[in-house]
């Protein structure tokens, strides 16, 4: 089910509304990482499918956010692998310089609980913004190789074919300067934006 062409007013609730809680996401992530995070200039575009993986080449990590409380759905974060080693070297007390190799378990473990922490701070400045309760179950941290499509293919309903992408830039101390990719069903965005405007009107009228 999708909901019609987003329109500019929706994709800049979209934009104003990322921006907010994946700055509440840095500061958590910087707290973890003892390092100055900035996660900065979403860019928004509305995508087919096909094209989720683009950016991206070899292998990335996979986190999938599922919402139980105050929004329907799942989206997800695409981080680069690279960048993911370091997070969790950091985390692990290294200097963050342990990047080589496949990502073990262990690292996905903590991978898992750096977003757990981001995406749960992202989820109470949600709640904020939309003026209802927003809780997210353990998100699921996964390692992909991009030609597997197929697991990103059963990460979503089959009969969703547009998505909203939005592109940040993502920097650790001197460590990273990146990009993460998070994504979501166009039907999922529409229902973030009503709730944000219902939340906006409520607001007017006390």
């Amino acid at each position: 089910m999708g909901c019609g062409k987003l329109t500019d007013e929706q994709l800049d609730i979209l934009g104003e509304v990322a921006n907010i809680s994946m700055g509440t996401s840095a500061t958590a992530l910087g707290m973890m990482l003892n390092q100055k995070v900035d996660i900065t200039t979403p860019r928004i575009e509305v995508i087919n499918r096909s094209e989720s993986l683009d950016d991206y080449s070899n292998i990335c990590i996979f986190v999938q956010i599922h919402y139980i409380k105050g929004l329907e759905g799942n989206n997800i974060l695409i981080l680069k692998d690279h960048d993911v080693k370091c997070m969790t070297d950091l985390m692990m007390g290294g200097d963050g310089s342990n990047t080589d190799g496949d990502i073990t378990e262990i690292q996905l473990s903590a991978a898992s609980e750096a977003m757990n922490q981001m995406m749960g701070s992202s989820a109470t400045s949600l709640s904020s913004m939309l003026g209802i309760p927003v809780d997210i179950s353990t998100p699921e941290v996964k390692w992909i190789d991009v030609e597997s499509v197929k697991i990103f293919e059963r990460m979503f309903e089959s009969n969703i074919e547009k998505f909203v992408k939005i592109t940040f830039r993502m920097k650790i101390g001197s460590l990273v300067d990146s990009t993460m990719v998070q994504l979501y069903p166009e039907n999922f965005a529409c229902d973030m934006c009503d709730k944000f405007k219902e939340s906006k009107l409520q607001a007017k009228d006390t």
